[in-house]
């Protein structure tokens, strides 16, 4: 019984492993030339995710789905500072 539930357990891992390989970049589509500080938030949650996936490879994706779901925080943080550099422009 321990051995299948362990076998299950790497077969998640290696399901998760190919889900987040397929998985983009959270979007940097701010102009810096005209939104500076937005552009610069972006470009430090793409680090932040970055950072995420390194993670997730050094523990074999076994964070108990905790990094997955701020890699999805993240990629929503960039788009609401797209929102906000469209925002921006409407003043």
């Amino acid at each position: 019984m321990q051995l299948t539930i362990k076998r299950l357990a790497v077969i998640g891992g290696l399901l998760a492993a190919a889900t987040f390989a397929v998985a983009q970049q959270p979007p940097r589509n701010v102009d810096p030339a005209r939104h500076g500080n937005l552009a610069a938030a972006q470009q430090l949650i793409d680090q932040a995710y970055n950072r995420m996936t390194a993670a997730q490879q050094a523990n074999e994706y076994d964070l108990g789905g905790h990094a997955a779901r701020a890699k999805q925080l993240l990629w929503q943080a960039s788009e609401e500072i797209k929102q906000a550099a469209i925002a921006a422009n409407q003043l």
